[in-house]
């Protein structure tokens, strides 16, 4: 069973056990992805934001998904593109981090969008490969989440996961 999908749409609407947020290291909401699930999510969102003191780049937190349909909320923070130096071990690892938490509250189905591919700047299809590389072999070793789903609000981020998705020999489930 392939335990990726990539699919085009809007990750606020996801019936999944938890969505992930790319957020800012304040964690108090921003444009993109970030405000869109603020918005959804309802103020109960950020008053939780509050109480967690921020979040550094490559680490994620936990909520609850309040009004959203999806019971949880990890808010990772993307690394800001800046040519390649240390940001493919930064975005790795949100895409790790947010997985360990979704063990840890035993989520079976996560969504993603495409960390730091907004305003941070990182290039689409080295996004791509080092997310859908780090989810991979987070997965070789854990039987949880049994689906990971990348939600693309954009097409060309959708067109980009969807070509190195084939590169890596791994077909996504629709």
């Amino acid at each position: 069973m392939n335990r990726i999908a990539i699919v085009q749409g809007d990750i606020t609407k996801q019936q999944v056990d938890a969505i992930v947020n790319a957020a800012n290291t304040s964690l108090l909401g921003g444009g993109g992805v970030d405000g869109a699930i603020h918005r959804a999510a309802g103020p109960q969102l950020l008053e939780e934001c509050r109480t967690l003191g921020g979040c550094p780049t490559g680490q994620a937190r936990i909520t609850a998904g309040y009004r959203l349909h999806a019971k949880y909320v990890i808010h990772t923070v993307g690394p800001v593109w800046r040519g390649g130096t240390s940001e493919a071990e930064q975005l790795a690892s949100c895409y790790r981090t947010s997985l360990e938490l979704a063990v840890e509250h035993e989520c079976k189905s996560v969504a993603f969008p495409a960390i730091s591919c907004g305003v941070y700047g990182y290039p689409l299809s080295e996004a791509a490969r080092v997310s859908l590389t780090a989810v991979r072999e987070f997965l070789a070793f854990h039987r949880i989440p049994e689906i990971v789903r990348w939600v693309m609000f954009d097409p060309a981020a959708y067109q980009a996961w969807l070509a190195e998705s084939a590169t890596l020999n791994e077909p996504p489930s629709g």
